[in-house]
């Protein structure tokens, strides 16, 4: 019986399924990201994540173990050089896996496994949201471009209003003087018919 047992043999006898790991693993080192199915990516991911933990300590011992799992000695070189320095902080979860949909052939589904470190667009786009925003209030008055427009608006404003006023003063001066011209002119109507009731008066007695 395979109580508790969920290695995955991928179909292989041991020394293929280590030589096809270890080809995986300095693909991986190399090029930053490969193309799989996601079995073999789940079972690459528990093999190469042990050996970047042990390339963090850059010693003969830890290079001669990493070897006899890669035995590719450019790729035990990348990885101690560069790939150790890139997740030196890192506290494990080095690899990641974005599935890509299934295969045409064989309906197998497909994923890309990447070291976490090396995707610069993931990156980029981290460093964007972590950027504090500049909060604007609801309540504030006018913009400060604005603000110079606005008062002199009301300077205008504050111009145009004694000019109304004195424009009215001077309609209610205008008004008692027509009245009284009025006023003039009537008495002078009142005289003139009176004396041409006079005149017409002195005809008839002649």
């Amino acid at each position: 019986m395979r109580h508790n047992k969920k290695f995955n043999h991928l179909g292989r006898k041991s020394a293929h399924r280590k030589a096809m790991l270890a080809n995986m693993a300095n693909s991986l080192i190399e090029h930053k990201r490969i193309t799989t199915t996601v079995a073999k990516a789940k079972a690459l991911r528990m093999y190469v994540e042990p050996l970047i933990t042990k390339a963090k300590d850059d010693t003969t011992h830890s290079r001669r173990v990493v070897f006899s799992y890669l035995q590719n000695k450019d790729a035990v070189s990348e990885l101690f050089r560069d790939v150790a320095a890139k997740v030196a902080d890192r506290p494990g979860g080095y690899t990641r896996i974005l599935k890509t949909g299934n295969r045409i052939g064989d309906n197998a589904e497909m994923c890309i496994i990447e070291l976490v470190d090396y995707n610069e667009a993931m990156l980029a786009a981290k460093e964007e949201a972590a950027k504090p925003k500049s909060r604007r209030s609801r309540r504030g008055g006018a913009k400060k471009s604005d603000a110079p427009v606005a008062e002199t608006k009301v300077a205008k404003t504050k111009e145009e209003a004694p000019k109304a006023a004195v424009v009215e003063e001077t309609k209610v001066e205008e008004a008692p003087a027509a009245e009284a011209e009025v006023k003039a002119e009537e008495p002078k109507a009142e005289a003139e018919s009176t004396e041409e009731a006079a005149d017409e008066e002195e005809k008839k007695e002649e």
